[in-house]
This record gives C-alpha cells, sequence and structure tokens, in this order.
C-alpha cells in the first residue's frame, strides 16, 4: 500500500528505535474487554437473497453501480434499487426526507436481508432525525458502507446491532479481490479473520505497538467520529478496539480531530487502536508545514498507552479496502511481523 514519502520517512525513523521502546517502561498488558450482552448480529445472507442498494449521501447514478450490481448478481443475490438512485438535490441524491424515506423502506422492507449504501460524500448525517431506528432493531439486517456511512455504523452501535464498514458500490470494480472476497465472506457469514503481514508484502512499521487484545470493534472515518461528539450518537469506546482512517484532510484539522478523543479520554480507555488509511493529507501551505504526517499525530496523540497498536492497516479509502464487523467482538493481535483482526460471533437476530 503505497502511502507516500510522508509515510516511508515515518516507517524508517520508527526503525531507529525498537519497537515501542520511546513510550514503554513495561510489556503491553493483554486487555479482554466484556462484549455486550445484547449485541445482535444480523442473519447471513445466501444465494436468492436480495440486496438493497440506497444513496445515503452523494447522488449516484444507475450506470455508476454497474460493478456492484454485477458483483451482488455473480453472489447469487438479486438488487434491488433504492428510489433515490438517478435523483439529484445539488451534490445529494434527494433532499434529507428523500433520502431517509429511501433508507427506512429498505429497513422496514420484509424481502430486503442487506442494505448496500450506493457511496459516501457527505449528508448521512441529515436522515438521522427522519429515522426509526428502533424498527431496525426488531428486523436488523446488515448495513454495509464507510466513510460517511460510519454515521449510520455509531447510530446501530447504540443500538447493538452489528453493521459492516466496507466497500461501496460505486468504484467497487477498482478494489482489489481481497476486499471484494472479505466483503462476501462477512455477507455470507463465513469465518473472517484479517492480517496486515510482512509476508503478504505489507511491510509493518516499528511504529506499531505489539500485543494482544479482545473487544468489540467500533469506530470508521474520523472526521465524521469527530463531528458526532456530543451527540446521540456519540460512541463510548471504554474496552473495545477502535479503528479509525480518514481521507484528503489538512494535517492540522487531522490533529485538531484527534485532540478532541485525546482530551475526551478516548485513548486511555480503549483496549486496542487500528488505524487505517489516512491518505491523500496535506498542509495548507507547503513552505509552512505543520510538521507531523498523519500517523506521527495519532502515535504523539496516544503517548505511554499500553496497548495493541497497528499502522497501515488495509481498511478505508484504498484500493485494498477490507471488509470489518463493526459492533463485533474482535480479536487484535500485532507481532513484529505485522498485525491479526478476527472476528469471533455473536448472537444472531
Amino acid at each position: 500500500m503505497a502511502l507516500g514519502g510522508a509515510w516511508e520517512r515515518f516507517v524508517e525513523g520508527s526503525r531507529k528505535y525498537p519497537a515501542g521502546s520511546l513510550w514503554r517502561s513495561k510489556p503491553v498488558r493483554t486487555f479482554v474487554a466484556l462484549s455486550m450482552s445484547d449485541l445482535l448480529v444480523p442473519p447471513s445472507l445466501r444465494p436468492g437473497d436480495t440486496i438493497a442498494i440506497v444513496p445515503t449521501a452523494r447522488s449516484i447514478m444507475r450506470d455508476e453501480l454497474h460493478d456492484g450490481i454485477e458483483l451482488a448478481k455473480s453472489w447469487g443475490l438479486n438488487v434491488k434499487l433504492g428510489t433515490c438512485v438517478g435523483r439529484k438535490h445539488f451534490q445529494q441524491a434527494g433532499t434529507s426526507k428523500q433520502r431517509a424515506a429511501d433508507l427506512q423502506a429498505a429497513f422496514d422492507d420484509p424481502e430486503v436481508k442487506a442494505i448496500w449504501c450506493a457511496r459516501g460524500g457527505y449528508g448521512t448525517v441529515h436522515l438521522l432525525k427522519h429515522m426509526d431506528l428502533d424498527a431496525f432493531k426488531r428486523n436488523p439486517k446488515w448495513l454495509v458502507g464507510f466513510s460517511d456511512v460510519t454515521v449510520l455504523h455509531n447510530a446501530l452501535h447504540k443500538l447493538g446491532i452489528a453493521s459492516l464498514h466496507a466497500q461501496m458500490p460505486f468504484n467497487v470494480g477498482a478494489k482489489s479481490d481481497t476486499a471484494r472476497e472479505t466483503l462476501r465472506k462477512a455477507l455470507f457469514g463465513e469465518m473472517l479473520t484479517l492480517h496486515s503481514m510482512r509476508e503478504l508484502g505489507m511491510e509493518p512499521t516499528a511504529a506499531n505497538r505489539p500485543g494482544e487484545c479482545e473487544g468489540i470493534l467500533v469506530g470508521g472515518n474520523l472526521s465524521l467520529l469527530y463531528a458526532l461528539r456530543g451527540t446521540p450518537y456519540d460512541i463510548d469506546p471504554t474496552g473495545k478496539i477502535l479503528f479509525i482512517e480518514d481521507l484528503d484532510e489538512l494535517l492540522y484539522h487531522v490533529d485538531r480531530m484527534i485532540m478532541n478523543l485525546k482530551l475526551g479520554g478516548w485513548f486511555e480507555r480503549i483496549a486496542g487502536l487500528v488505524v487505517g488509511g489516512m491518505i491523500e493529507m496535506k498542509d495548507k501551505d507547503p513552505n509552512d508545514p505543520f510538521g507531523l504526517i498523519a500517523e506521527q499525530i495519532v502515535d504523539k496523540a496516544i503517548g505511554a498507552a499500553h496497548y495493541p497498536v497497528c499502522y497501515g492497516f488495509p481498511a478505508g479509502h484504498i484500493a485494498d479496502n477490507r471488509a470489518l464487523l463493526m459492533g463485533q467482538k474482535a480479536k487484535l493481535s500485532v507481532t513484529a511481523e505485522g498485525a491479526t483482526l478476527s472476528f469471533e460471533g455473536a448472537r444472531t437476530a
């Protein structure tokens, strides 16, 4: 995964010291978090089931969904398009009420077994005030997406329902085979274990902090996690494994968001940290740089924390965007060879 020269310098710089020597005076502890007693994992899909493609944010035309539709059909699924596909209200796929009604219809439709958010962009947050999310708990189904869909991952996590942080149908054809295959495995209930290992050609950084932990996986797009702080959709990361990723932010904006999480006590309470793609970050003025890249900002913020940390994990706004089971119990193992994130079963709805 090519993250540019700044990332390479971060990796090389961290190799000057034994892994973790700058912040640890004792071994990493193994933190075992309690699972949520009422955690619901939606039923797995089977060939012949129907998946709905619904745009919750930016507008999208049907032809832009071609690769996603064909992929779902290749898995034996029927595809139902939301009414907002092809609709455009300025940048978005309809008004907030129209998009909310489209998503609610997919939630409530007994024939729809999973909902695949069409693309990201911005605007999903405006749907929340129009949604009856409690109805979703009575008939949970997989909701799939990432980026702006972090809003819905947070909302469903508050209800105790697992969801899928994974590639959306828009541009899915340009993603890696592994990204598509992990999505299929997650939807169809197959064992899901994700690796970021040297033996797979993914060079781990010495800034990774080794150790093992277990906990519910939470998080998503950093900008959205930050935007939801202090709202009813803010999550409590205590004893959980936190995943963060982001795209195209000014570096001082990244620092602002990470400091919000730090001052809110997040990095003191989590069981482990997984940092995915942090790409296309930049300075407002290249001649007056902020001085740290995104990964260094995170590393500085977590300070002397004694839990496993993995940088450069294959998930986020990258070609190898692997599926993550949000709201489900996971085990994170970080060694000198890389990281493994594996998921355990939970109560199926």
